[in-house]
């Protein structure tokens, strides 16, 4: 593979997961970790990711609010918020992360929505403020600096004690017979403790993601209940996804 080509393989899958790691880079590309380190530090330079410890961030994920970051697949993560604002209702407690398509469903909150929201995201709470009718409360631990995301015990903690109408989370690996993934141990944590308080859980994310693996398991599938994607609900893409409760959307 020529290193150019390798540049764009890199940036493409920083872009489509948000965040990943050197050494799922180094296997996916078959090159040793010192060459996927000076690719990623070449394409800091070019200011095109953000290199953080181990792996690499996406600029908008890491900078939500830089108006000079393009969202990647913006069109699709906004079809996606959409078909999202759709679930919720009045005086519904709802709870969210973070993430590029997360901000997406923000954005599109209607300002009438009365609701409760919690999250774990100091970004996500920033955005929910703009909305007079909505309640935010933050549950708060460690700030994971990788994902902007409050982890920990007290995260996992606090999130045992209360009990959520909906919770809608981003994904970074979804897989048919994988189910959802991620390659941070406190995240899947906090993500299975997020799962746990809420009565239905709805996965949201752009279509370049399914059937995609990482490295720690966070549940099956049969775990959640709307599937949500820019893709019409009778896609051939998401056939393998039909089961159980879960609703395509």
């Amino acid at each position: 593979m020529l290193r150019k080509e390798r540049l764009q393989l890199i940036l493409k899958e920083v872009n489509v997961h948000n965040k990943v790691l050197s050494a799922e880079l180094s296997e996916k590309l078959s090159v040793s970790e010192d060459t996927i380190r000076r690719d990623l530090h070449e394409l800091a330079e070019e200011g095109v990711i953000v290199k953080v410890h181990g792996g690499a961030m996406s600029k908008t994920f890491h900078y939500p609010f830089d108006g000079n970051s393009k969202v990647y697949a913006v069109s699709a993560k906004q079809k996606i918020a959409d078909k999202a604002i759709g679930l919720m209702k009045n005086d519904m407690s709802i709870l969210i992360e973070g993430g590029t398509t997360i901000m997406e469903i923000v954005k599109k909150i209607p300002l009438k929505l009365r609701a409760n929201f919690f999250t774990l995201s100091p970004q996500t709470a920033i955005a929910l403020s703009d909305h007079e009718n909505i309640e935010v409360m933050c549950i708060g631990g460690r700030l994971a600096k990788n994902g902007n995301l409050f982890t920990g015990a007290s995260v996992i903690n606090q999130l045992a004690g209360i009990r959520i109408d909906l919770c809608i989370i981003g994904v970074n690996g979804l897989s048919s017979k994988e189910g959802l993934t991620d390659s941070d141990w406190e995240v899947v944590q906090v993500i299975k403790a997020m799962m746990r308080s809420a009565k239905k859980t709805a996965v949201v994310t752009i279509a370049e993601k399914l059937n995609t693996v990482k490295k720690i398991k966070i549940s099956d599938l049969d775990s959640i209940h709307y599937l949500i994607t820019e893709l019409p609900p009778g896609s051939s893409s998401l056939s393998a996804y039909k089961g159980g409760q879960l609703v395509k959307m």
